[in-house]
């Protein structure tokens, strides 16, 4: 039978031969994680269930991110838990402040995940890692606590939906631009339990941070993942990052008897849900208007709404080429008086190289404030949470109700670009027009 590269990685984890979808398979993992907020509740029901350790010391991954460095006694207590935890376990993946960062951008990093593998993470933007080709998604505590016991999980078998991206891209747009594009054009339910793939020539030429992006905002369409075929731009990240290698990858592929080279794609007749095609090539800048990442419209039809603060961070745009890109704009210009702009590298190195290439001193003379790496205001947690009636255009994902503090604030989403031209005007605008 023919499969989708979905239905190649889970079947590969299975001892089936064949799998469909609507099929509810148990599948060995390859990595789970955990992350202050997710993992307490985890490590609580593993320890009353009465298990004493882990069945991985390698396999099981703790990032506190999301409110650290601890805001207040709660969030240290949660940072804590994790902490004991993986003294308890020796856990060989356990990240925190001074070296860790924000997971989704940390584990791709630290060379953790590679094509082919099985992941979950108790935190729903672990879609971030089908960018490297990896089946990753999001599990709710109970199912990673299980996960430490054995190392499996239950999944459904999800449809597949194609992403088919043609034509060329203009300047200013980047992956945050189409898979905000997307996401306004078929809603946050479009691609419900359901498997991305993203494809086409645009796609084969994105760098691995917009593909990243990508990946990372599935979740906001509905989807449990999004995947991209590995290609040569995979295998130089992957090199670079020292990755787990490609003989252990095609062993564990060797159900299904891929070889990464040809095989780790879906096949010519895999059945898709459906099939969506655009031609990209006059595509404007994206901006998500409040309240859901699906009320997507041109930066020029929001142009001139004015602004509170800008963030630029978070698992899906505080990366390398994210700051590059903000401060090769802001370079010589300074932030609007009466504006916050707030920059959050996404790792340690991530804040090191911005360092070392002059991005983060340009911020701060610009008159930026620039943290740690952490989730921060993404999530409402902290490092630039509005107040009531305040108005934030920020790189993340998501911008519902009340999201990043008051709920009667306002949250727009754009890319790296829209942001730091908008801090640098004080209202949403296009790039081109501080350039």
């Amino acid at each position: 039978m023919e499969h989708t590269i979905a239905e190649k990685i889970l079947l590969a984890h299975t001892d089936k031969k064949d799998i469909a979808p609507g099929e509810f398979i148990e599948a060995k993992l390859d990595l789970c994680l955990g992350n202050d907020i997710t993992a307490p509740l985890a490590i609580e029901e593993f320890k009353k269930s009465g298990f004493k350790k882990v069945f991985s010391r390698n396999k099981v991954v703790l990032v506190p991110d999301h409110f650290t460095p601890a805001k207040d006694l709660p969030s240290a207590n949660q940072a804590k838990i994790l902490s004991n935890f993986a003294e308890e376990q020796k856990l060989k993946n356990y990240f925190e402040v001074g070296c860790m960062g924000i997971e989704h951008a940390l584990l791709p990093e630290k060379g953790l995940v590679s094509p082919g593998m099985l992941v979950i993470g108790a935190d729903s933007h672990t879609c971030t890692y089908g960018a490297l080709g990896s089946y990753s998604t999001g599990v709710g505590s109970t199912d990673l606590a299980r996960a430490f016991v054995d190392g499996k999980c239950w999944f459904k078998i999800p449809q597949s939906i194609k992403f088919v991206y043609k034509g060329r891209l203009s300047k200013w747009i980047s992956g945050k631009d189409l898979i905000l594009f997307t996401i306004g054009q078929i809603g946050v339910d479009g691609a419900l339990y359901c498997a991305m793939e993203f494809c086409g020539p645009v796609i084969k030429k994105l760098g691995m941070d917009d593909r990243f992006t990508m990946s990372n905002m599935a979740i906001e369409a509905g989807a449990c993942v999004g995947l991209i075929e590995p290609d040569g731009i995979t295998w130089e990240y992957l090199k670079e990052h020292q990755r787990i290698g490609l003989q252990n990858t095609r062993k564990k592929l060797s159900a299904v008897s891929c070889q990464l080279s040809a095989d780790l794609k879906s096949d010519e007749d895999a059945r898709y849900q459906r099939i969506y095609e655009w031609d990209v090539t006059n595509l404007e800048p994206q901006v998500a208007g409040p309240h859901l990442p699906s009320n997507v419209k041109p930066v020029s039809e929001l142009s001139g709404i004015k602004l509170d603060q800008v963030v630029i961070g978070s698992c899906t745009n505080g990366r390398l080429s994210d700051l590059r890109i903000a401060a090769e704009i802001l370079k010589g210009k300074t932030v609007k008086k009466g504006l916050r702009l707030i920059v959050i590298p996404a790792t340690q190195k991530i804040y090191l190289d911005g360092i070392k290439q002059g991005f983060i001193e340009t911020f701060v003379k610009a008159g930026a404030v620039v943290s740690t790496p952490t989730c921060g205001p993404c999530l409402g947690g902290h490092m630039g949470i509005l107040a009531e009636g305040e108005v934030c255009l920020a790189t993340t994902n998501r911008n519902f109700i009340g999201r990043m503090g008051s709920p009667k604030s306002f949250v727009y989403l754009a890319s790296p670009a829209v942001a730091i031209a908008s801090a640098i005007t004080g209202k949403i605008t296009h790039p081109a027009e501080v350039i």
